[in-house]
């Protein structure tokens, strides 16, 4: 099925859920650029504004393609590209101007930059564009013991107990793999940039959001922040198995390695018969899920001798169809070229550039796809400089001063 097409014989404009939104991106590396490309995903204008160094994630690779790494690549299409220089006067008398019909501004800057620059919120944007949203993104924001200290998501995984959790009992606390507090942080950017979007037509006015790295990362600590508010025991890494449910673990099979997580005695039971170990559904020290996290130990050496004999992938597909979660563990490749992916229209593509499409699946508000590729830094300075009234000479003045910088073609 193509979410994307129209049935109806007669060519409509298709209405995206952010059309008509513009927002003006002064963000780099990863959070922030998540967050503005879900944004541009559905609909919204989005202006990336560049220092002539450009993002530095364009050059984490390799992979590269078109001159850009995938690590820019995967977070950055749907955007415009504008070189500004905003440490200049004239710089920044054209961020404000494209402020004018701005609707959001997100930045990342170390905190107080604009605010050194004569450009903060509460001293000169708050006033002069009173509905416009500025997001603002930092490692810990600007007070307290750590207020104005930069932050990268390792670091923050490390700082927050993420790591304390993550790993082997024996190997130590682990980075989790995907940058999950810079997407998290993302993620939660533009839920509160849709919120205060939604508040703004209340009150006719835009607000501050004030978000951090840090903050976000203790928000997606479940549960191990609420196993500690009851019990005052910080909790430590188990590997692949969880601390509140059990069977809720990897184990191995004669073929294959698969994933099985049980949340209810009625899926326990289901479990125990497919794998031909009803009794184990009797045995009290199996009862419940509490008392089988109790027992965890034992309960994992038995299915462990069991699941041994069984085909993983067979297996797998036999608990969905008996409605108990349970899935093979494949990797990235394999993910992506599923059937499954397939059918959710996961991958999109687009002369070359290929890319996880947006997991919101609207009923009338289709995402975008791929309307634009990841641009070239300062691929459409003129255009957007254009468009927000300036003129060919003084754009011209401006590229030879070094103000701005234009892409070639």
């Amino acid at each position: 099925m193509n979410r994307n097409k129209t049935s109806s014989k007669h060519a409509v404009k298709v209405q995206h859920a952010l059309s008509g939104i513009k927002v003006v991106d002064l963000t780099r590396v990863l959070g922030g650029p998540y967050a503005t490309q879900i944004l541009g995903d559905h609909g919204a204008e989005i202006i990336k504004v560049e220092a002539a160094s450009g993002d530095e994630v364009r050059g984490w690779g390799p992979p590269f393609e078109r001159d850009m790494a995938s690590y820019f690549i995967n977070v950055n299409r749907n955007k415009k590209s504008i070189v500004i220089d905003l440490a200049t006067l004239a710089g920044r008398d054209l961020l404000l101007k494209l402020l004018e019909d701005a609707d959001v501004l997100v930045d990342n800057f170390k905190t107080g930059t604009l605010e050194k620059w004569g450009i903060g919120y509460e001293d000169v944007l708050k006033d002069r564009f009173p509905g416009l949203i500025h997001c603002r993104i930092s490692g810990f924001g600007e007070e307290g013991p750590l207020g104005g200290a930069p932050g990268y998501d390792a670091v923050v995984q490390a700082m927050t107990g993420m790591m304390s959790i993550n790993g082997m009992a024996e190997t130590g606390p682990v980075r989790l793999g995907a940058p999950i507090v810079d997407m998290g942080t993302g993620l939660y950017c533009v839920i509160g940039i849709l919120m205060a979007l939604q508040e703004r037509h209340r009150s006719g006015l835009g607000q501050y959001i004030d978000m951090t790295l840090y903050d976000a990362a203790l928000a997606l600590m479940h549960p191990h922040n609420a196993n500690y508010f009851l019990s005052n025991k910080p909790g430590k890494a188990t590997g692949n198995s969880h601390p509140n449910i059990s069977p809720y673990d990897k184990y191995a099979t004669a073929t294959n390695d698969i994933f099985i997580g049980i949340g209810n005695n009625r899926a326990f039971r289901r479990f125990c018969d497919a794998l031909g170990e009803s009794a184990l559904a009797d045995d009290p020290r199996f009862a419940n899920n509490a008392d089988r996290v109790i027992n965890r130990e034992e309960l994992t050496a038995l299915l462990t001798a069991a699941l041994a004999k069984v085909d993983g992938a067979v297996f797998a597909e036999t608990l969905l169809a008996a409605g108990v979660p349970a899935g093979p563990v494949r990797n990235i490749e394999e993910a992506l070229l599923h059937p499954q992916t397939k059918e959710r229209e996961m991958v999109v593509e687009k002369d070359g550039y290929r890319g996880v499409a947006s997991p919101i699946k609207f009923s009338r508000s289709p995402d975008i796809g791929v309307e634009s590729l990841p641009p070239y830094l300062g691929e459409h300075t003129r255009e957007v400089l254009r468009a927000a009234g300036v003129c060919d000479d003084e754009i011209n003045s401006l590229i030879a001063a070094g103000t701005i910088y234009q892409a070639d073609g």
